[in-house]
């Protein structure tokens, strides 16, 4: 999973490096394009890989992470890298939050507090009516929401359909819709640059590779913390190639998002052992794949 991280904060360092020479729509459709030609050489002839019986919410979950992607690829054109990491970071609790209505289930008092003080956290990250709010914030925030959707479906489609079978659809899904626009919005590289388009796709692919072979090594509850390390990326990365370092809010609104999130993931551990000591012949709770 530190792996993981690392390869999906290089990603978005690139792109970020990348948004100067051309628009965010073009750089998703690198992303994903790209993407789906390996997983069509790489995934695609071991067969069967597109079969599923919700390919409706398979969509939804490709929809979801297109609209993550581009809105955090917008939101990297004009933030820091760092901070908008930090705010994409709630996505984890926004997950929480989503899965209550989507899913329906149960959300415990202790859970909607941890929520809340992610919330929090994210405000001071954002700071609204200090004089110091970008307007391009809101896109890391929507870009949360999306991926928090996306995790949500994740979370439903993973006892249904093998993991390999929600990467393909979120590759060919989002490559199939950039398609479709990005020429709307294009500006035409030169040779050097489909070389960096390319390692768009490369990167995105070797990351969620590695979150599949993440998961399914090891159990949730060991590889969730991990998600917090690609702050630490944001940091170094953010500082070695752009020479931006976070501010003392920052750094105080992403640690209490941090705390927040490994608090709600205890909580839920702790809610997972109850159950399974008092209902134990009930299957494993839903696991994410990435």
């Amino acid at each position: 999973m530190l792996l993981t991280m690392f390869l999906f904060v290089s990603l978005d360092s690139l792109a970020k490096v990348m948004s100067a020479s051309f628009p965010p729509l073009q750089l998703v459709w690198a992303r994903y394009f790209f993407h789906a030609l390996l997983v069509a050489v790489l995934i695609v002839p071991r067969g069967n890989v597109f079969r599923t019986k919700h390919l409706g919410l398979q969509v939804a979950r490709s929809t979801m992470i297109f609209a993550a992607t581009f809105f955090y690829f917008s939101g990297l054109k004009f933030l820091p890298l760092a901070e908008a990491t930090a705010i994409l970071t709630l996505g984890p609790l926004l997950t929480v939050a989503l899965a209550v209505p989507i899913l329906g289930e149960q959300a415990s008092l202790q859970r909607w507090v941890g929520v809340g003080c992610g919330l929090v956290g994210a405000l001071i990250v954002i700071r609204p009516g200090l004089g110091v709010l970008h307007w391009a914030a809101i896109f890391p925030v929507m870009a949360a929401v999306c991926y928090g959707g996306y995790q949500v479906l994740t979370r439903y489609l993973a006892p249904h359909d093998q993991p390999l079978t929600s990467l393909a659809y979120s590759a060919v899904g989002g490559a199939i819709v950039a398609s479709l626009v990005a020429p709307f919005d294009w500006v035409w590289p030169e040779p050097v640059d489909w070389l960096a388009l390319v390692s768009l796709g490369v990167v995105g692919a070797l990351g969620q590779y590695a979150v599949v072979r993440a998961w399914s090594a090891a159990p949730a509850r060991v590889l969730a913390p991990f998600n917090y390390t690609n702050l630490i990326w944001a940091v170094i990365f953010g500082y070695l190639l752009f020479d931006q370092l976070p501010d003392v809010w920052t750094g105080v609104g992403a640690a209490i998002i941090v705390a927040s999130g490994l608090y709600v993931m205890h909580r839920e551990r702790m809610t997972s052992r109850e159950h399974v000591h008092r209902s134990p012949t009930d299957g494993e709770r839903f696991a994410t794949d990435d």
